[in-house]
């Protein structure tokens, strides 16, 4: 099997948007080529995944929601799924492809995905077992293609992390370092391969088992631009940069923030178990709460950035998204891993509100964070 893009991940969101944006775009001869997909955890969920994905004729995306006012509601099949492969049982495939066809990697493994594993170690190199983290994984696949002197590849991480090409960049950097590698190879991550910040912006609201997925009409992949890099497709809803931090935070202060404060008020106030962002959204208290939060507590960010037409603009379309009446986005899933999602969304937006000096109180962002009244 040869093909030109590795994936780490197997997400409903990946599914539904780089999986998706990768089969529109070969449909117009418009990508390197297919996917070869790596499910890195061992639950039968998991397996069950893989083997839809390895089964003929892809999987459904049903895009549902409004786009400029007007119902959408259509069905893909998506075929750019070449194979899927398990890290437990199919590693040395995965070495082989990573060394010799493959010159795009994406990922989007999860909010610790960029954490070590304390049982990952330099032995692994040559070993015939997958390292347990995703940064050991890259390492020992990127130090295997060095060796076969082929060509650096791009790096795409989709993780909601900031400058998360750069950030995914330096840990697997470090633990070469640590882990005694060579000068070549060193230079080799840090100025062969290119490793490109973006970000990626669709509500993924279900799955649909064993494979597929619901998402909303809106879609945008935010990419900033890097010298040598390889775009794994052409599409029109990839936008290339030069200046991503703007997008960033828009997305990190608007959407993410409020999901998280939805999900802080239906942790804290013991909400039905099954309630959606819909009905959130339909509650006249919450939603003003909401509301004020948006406007006394992040607007006027935007607005000492100089970014206040642009900010207005994205949050116009985020209340239409979260208002969605064909999605059943729940709470519950979006209260996942809540406090570490707390730090990354509500924190920065206190930090330079403080930075830029601006007399905001922010008692809701405050509460949600535990920190002193300003």
């Amino acid at each position: 099997m040869t093909v030109p893009i590795l994936q780490f991940g197997t997400s409903r969101f990946l599914q539904a948007h780089v999986d998706l944006f990768i089969h529109e775009a070969l449909q117009q001869g418009q990508a390197l080529g297919r996917i070869a997909v790596v499910q890195t955890t061992g639950n039968a969920a998991s397996a069950r995944r893989v083997e839809a994905f390895n089964a003929p004729g892809g999987y459904p995306v049903r895009i549902r929601g409004l786009a400029d006012g007007a119902a959408v509601e259509r069905e893909h099949r998506v075929t750019a799924i070449a194979a899927a492969l398990r890290a437990d049982r199919d590693w040395a495939a995965i070495v082989e492809l990573a060394a010799t066809s493959v010159q795009v990697i994406v990922s989007n493994t999860g909010d610790r995905g960029y954490e070590l594993s304390e049982h990952d170690a330099p032995a692994l190199l040559n070993a015939a077992t997958a390292p347990r983290g995703f940064p050991a994984k890259l390492l020992v696949l990127l130090h295997r293609r060095y060796l076969r002197g082929a060509a650096p590849l791009t790096l795409y991480p989709c993780e909601l992390v900031a400058n998360n090409g750069t950030v995914l960049r330096d840990v697997v950097r470090k633990l070469a370092r640590d882990w005694g590698l060579d000068s070549g190879f060193i230079a080799y991550l840090g100025n062969g391969c290119v490793w490109v910040n973006s970000l990626v912006d669709r509500i993924v609201s279900e799955a649909i088992e064993p494979a597929g997925a619901v998402a909303e009409p809106y879609a945008i992949w935010v990419i900033e631009a890097k010298k040598k890099m390889v775009l794994p497709c052409s599409h029109p809803q990839i936008v290339v940069t030069d200046q991503l931090e703007p997008y960033e935070r828009r997305k990190l202060f608007l959407l993410n923030l409020g999901h998280t404060f939805l999900a802080e008020h239906w942790l804290q106030h013991q909400r039905p178990a099954d309630e959606t962002v819909l009905q959130a959204m339909s509650h006249p208290r919450l939603r003003a709460e909401l509301e004020a939060l948006w406007e006394e507590e992040v607007l006027p960010v935007f607005d000492a950035l100089g970014e206040a037409d642009a900010a207005r603009a994205y949050l116009a379309q985020v209340r239409d998204r979260l208002c969605n009446p064909f999605l059943a986005h729940r709470l519950a899933d979006i209260a996942q891993n809540h406090e570490q999602k707390k730090l990354r969304r509500l924190r920065p937006v206190v930090a330079l509100a403080n930075e830029l000096q601006l007399p905001l109180a922010q008692p809701r962002l405050r509460a949600a964070l535990k920190l002193a009244a300003a």
